[in-house]
């Protein structure tokens, strides 16, 4: 691991971005899933820190085990070997402190309306009354942009209006940390661009905590102010970097292309062998 991300990509300042204090610990980590014929390890060793109000993405190609680590914090399975922890306390399950959203738009229950997904995890948690329940959910739709469509159902909403639902569902459950599984890759690019616009004007209204997953380099750039290099099968640590001085507006410039290049070959030319 990069012991200073900053030195990668530093800001116009050459300074590295400022941090609280760390939310979730992931030590030592080692996944494995079982087939019929065997078992397959899908991480090797992985650590990484994320500290409230990152938006911390963990990137590489497609079988390198990003989606099975955030399935591990999450909570959904346990590492063969290593701790993950957050506030300090061991993760041992799934909990209203950490909400997914994932890539799949068919997430939301399909009898209910756009309101009523909202609000259910909220009543179903007893974390709210339904009077309460609905207040913050109608605050969470306005803020993705879909108060007009509360008494909508699913199956009239476009696939980025849909994650809009499942991310204003997450955001209304106030979690300490906010999971995303490459929620906008099955999109369009152009909704997959809106969809990115609107999450980072998200957090910069709220300054929640994510931890993103993608195989996009141009997106983890984008979408993170701190990214995790992991290698192809299985998963190993290549680096951490910075990437908070990126936006959309940053595509055409050389300094981003030089950045997606050199992350490209961090990636895929300096592989060692696992021991």
């Amino acid at each position: 691991m990069v012991a200073n991300p900053s030195a990668l990509f530093p800001d116009a300042a050459g300074r590295a971005p400022a941090v609280s204090e760390r939310l979730l610990a992931v030590d030592s980590v080692n996944l494995e899933y079982h087939t019929r014929e065997r078992i397959v390890r899908a991480t090797h060793n992985v650590s990484f820190d994320v500290y409230g109000g990152d938006r911390f993405v963990l990137l590489g190609p497609s079988g390198c085990g990003k989606s099975t680590l955030l399935k591990a914090v999450a909570g959904f399975i346990a590492p063969r070997s290593g701790s993950i922890s957050l506030d300090g306390k061991p993760v041992h399950g799934p909990g209203a402190d950490r909400i997914v959203v994932f890539q799949e738009f068919d997430q939301l229950p399909p009898w209910k309306t756009v309101l009523q997904n909202v609000m259910f995890p909220l009543r179903t948690a007893k974390k709210l009354g339904r009077a309460e329940a609905k207040e913050r959910a109608l605050h969470y739709l306005e803020k993705v942009g879909l108060a007009a469509f509360v008494d909508a159902y699913p199956h009239t909403l476009s696939g980025g209006m849909k994650q809009r639902v499942a991310i204003a569902r997450a955001l209304a459950m106030e979690p300490r940390v906010l999971l995303m599984d490459e929620p906008f890759a099955a999109l369009d690019a152009l909704t997959r661009r809106k969809m990115q616009e609107e999450l980072l004007r998200l957090w910069e209204e709220t300054r929640f905590t994510l931890l993103f997953v993608t195989h996009s380099i141009e997106e983890a750039l984008v979408v993170g102010n701190r990214i995790l290099l992991l290698s192809p099968h299985p998963g190993r640590v290549r680096a951490e970097l910075n990437s908070h001085q990126y936006s959309h507006d940053s595509f055409g410039r050389i300094d981003f292309q030089r950045s997606v290049a050199h992350i490209h070959r961090l990636l895929f030319e300096e592989t060692e062998p696992v021991q």
